[in-house]
């Protein structure tokens, strides 16, 4: 399974990364490419317990839903997304960019015994998910870009 623990996964990411551009379009949804690098960067500081969201009373907390998507079913499009990780406007490109290849490098090296943040619609999750939701969120938006 692909996770952000891997350390090939995570230079998969950085490669593909480096290949955006600020003025590079979606294929699909209405993020900008500043926009989508910041959003990306915000969902990791939620999931290492950085940046707190307000959590979601939903069906996806309880199992068996929460491991389906999680781990298995495809990432729809224009899926709802916890309003914090919308708020932040895009600073230097550059900077953004340095910003999300540390948090994704810190995410996928990060102690075993962190405190994981709660994700606002699946509630707690263990470090495995975690790992394999980051890879999941950064895929999906990186695909959206063509990267």
């Amino acid at each position: 399974m692909r996770t952000l623990y891997h350390v090939g996964r995570r230079q998969e990411l950085r490669e593909r990364l480096g290949c955006l551009t600020a003025e590079t379009r979606p294929q699909w949804g209405k993020f900008d490419a500043p926009r989508m690098v910041v959003h990306c960067s915000d969902a990791i500081r939620m999931a290492l317990g950085k940046l707190p969201t307000t959590s979601k009373n939903t069906p996806l907390r309880r199992s068996p839903l929460k491991q389906l998507f999680v781990y298995w079913l495809p990432w729809p499009k224009g899926v709802p997304t916890a309003p914090e990780l919308l708020q932040r406007s895009p600073a230097d490109w550059d900077a953004e960019i340095g910003c999300l290849l540390e948090l994704i490098e810190e995410a996928g090296t990060v102690s075993p015994d962190h405190e994981w943040g709660e994700h606002p619609a699946f509630g707690r999750m263990s470090r495995r998910a975690w790992g394999v939701l980051g890879y999941r969120h950064l895929d999906h938006h990186f695909r959206q870009f063509g990267v």
